[in-house]
């Protein structure tokens, strides 16, 4: 089932070097290393792909999409097992991530064909006007040219070859160049041969997909420097987001680089909401924390309370729920290995007290639970720093004036979290301008994990959350990302495009 090479144009190139996968599941896979040589293959081709699906019909743009989300759906029961095996996620996680997959294809097929996304825009002349006329002026967003994409490790479907970056630039009309992440090549072969056959089945330039498989630092270099590459999509951690991001804009032609780097996506228990349901609250934060091993980008990390009388019983209940909580398979070994480090970073930080610490070996994960004050943690802005994993820290604030000083002090989140009851709602209400300014989603009464695909969705934030604060990887509006307003003054009928005309 697995080709083992890179997809490019429509052809399947292989090299001299080889690597192979790390399952953790069975024995390893073979695959050919990608080359910066094929990286400027699918670019050419992406650019001459460009000429025609950039200004192609939404309703063909659509029609691919869905064909893609077909041959993904009819490839199913082999991309569970190959994802699985690659991944150690259970294969219930594997069958709701595809479903997600094909999903945001076909939600992305039904929104460019209503035609919001173009934003369309006219000012009718108005020759007799004075003191000056004015000129028939029309405008609307056109995709920007090829897009170069980095798959990401904790998804291998939903925000890699096939996911929410590739989505939405394929919908704006513009080519794409994946560079295959390293974690689950296999499933990234499996979906170039959805596309592959998708391309087949309806005819579009085999130039619009190209995915090449892991080569090393040279060939992300290779992605992002390309003269031919207009944008950047990128989920991962912060140190590599932030190389590739200097790397865009060190090119003689900057380019805008999306990027979704992390987050501790901090929740603030209200003290009525702390009284009534603590309990309630701690045993839903244990379940969110260790959800797939603590691997999500939503992950809440922390938990802010004030100090008081409920506090103890709170953290009594996310103990004994973590405590519960058996070994789990990470994603590869060196995220197993960098959770360690991290848990190993924060228990030997000042001031922090350790609830829940046992320790797993190889690439298993186990809980961390710790607890600190609010003066400690705005102490060291290390603990702010995301631990890619099942780790959580309460933070006890003074009062809720602390609380509101220690949001302030906030990195940029994907989301920040409020667990409320009715008597809190004025409380909140003066936390809530800080945490409109610190994040993309601000939820109630909820856990960040789970980011729902929809026309309303925002994942993104301010740096470190993401390197643009104004955009979003999920949801239909992530297709901004890829398309730049033009405008059109006193253009003939025939020369205007085809959206604009009448």
């Amino acid at each position: 089932m697995i080709n083992g090479k890179s997809l490019v144009a429509g052809e399947w190139l292989g090299s001299a070097d080889s690597f192979q996968n790390a399952p953790a599941i069975g024995s390893p896979d073979t695959f050919s290393k990608g080359t910066p040589q094929m990286i400027d293959q699918a670019c050419q081709a992406a650019e001459e792909a460009f000429l025609t699906f950039g200004y192609s019909k939404a309703s063909e743009r659509a029609a691919f999409l869905r064909a893609v989300a077909d041959e993904i759906d009819a490839l199913g029961d082999a991309i569970t097992e190959v994802g699985v095996k690659e991944t150690g996620l259970p294969e219930p996680r594997l069958q709701g991530e595809r479903g997600r997959t094909v999903g945001q294809l076909r939600l992305f097929a039904d929104h460019i064909e209503g035609g919001d996304y173009l934003d369309r825009r006219h000012d009718v002349a108005l020759p007799n006007r004075a003191p000056l006329p004015r000129p028939d002026i029309r405008m609307m967003q056109r995709p920007v040219g090829p897009v170069g994409i980095f798959g990401a490790s904790n998804f291998p479907l939903a925000f890699s070859s096939a996911g929410g970056d590739t989505a939405a630039a394929l919908a704006a009309g513009c080519p794409v160049v994946v560079k295959g992440h390293p974690a689950h090549p296999g499933v990234s072969d499996l979906i170039s041969q959805a596309f592959d056959a998708a391309i087949k089945k309806t005819g579009v330039h085999p130039g619009v997909f190209s995915q090449i498989q892991d080569g090393g630092i040279p060939v992300g270099e290779a992605l992002v420097k390309h003269p031919l590459i207009r944008a950047i999509g990128f989920t991962g951690s912060l140190k590599a987001g932030r190389a590739l991001y200097d790397m865009c804009a060190a090119r003689p032609d900057p380019i805008p680089f999306f990027g979704e780097l992390g987050s501790t996506n901090p929740m603030f228990v209200m003290p009525a909401a702390l009284a009534n349901r603590g309990e309630a609250i701690a045993q839903g934060w244990a379940g969110s924390l260790t959800m797939g091993a603590g691997q999500f980008c939503t992950n809440p990390g922390i938990a802010v309370v004030v100090d008081g009388p409920n506090v103890a019983p709170f953290v009594a209940a996310a103990s004994a729920a973590l405590k519960d909580v058996a070994a789990q398979t990470m994603l590869t070994d060196g995220i197993a290995a960098a959770y360690r480090s991290g848990c190993e970073a924060v228990q030997n930080a000042g001031s922090i007290e350790t609830l829940v610490a046992t320790e797993a070996d190889g690439r298993n994960a186990m809980p961390h639970l710790h607890a600190t004050t609010a003066d400690a943690w705005m102490a060291d802005s290390k603990l702010q720093d995301e631990v890619f994993g099942p780790l959580g820290i309460v933070v006890k604030a003074k009062d809720l004036a602390q609380a509101r000083e220690l949001a302030t002090s906030l990195h940029g989140q994907l989301t920040c979290t409020l667990h409320l009851d009715d008597a809190d709602a004025d409380d909140a209400q003066t936390l809530m301008p800080v945490l409109e300014r610190k994040a993309g989603r601000v939820l109630a009464n909820g856990f960040p994990t789970g980011v729902e695909v929809s026309e309303a969705m925002v994942h993104g934030g301010p740096y470190p959350a993401s390197t643009n604060f104004g955009a979003t990887s999920v949801g239909t509006l992530s297709i901004r990302r890829f398309l730049r307003p033009v405008c059109y003054q006193n253009m003939p009928d025939a020369l205007l495009p085809s959206e604009l005309k009448g």
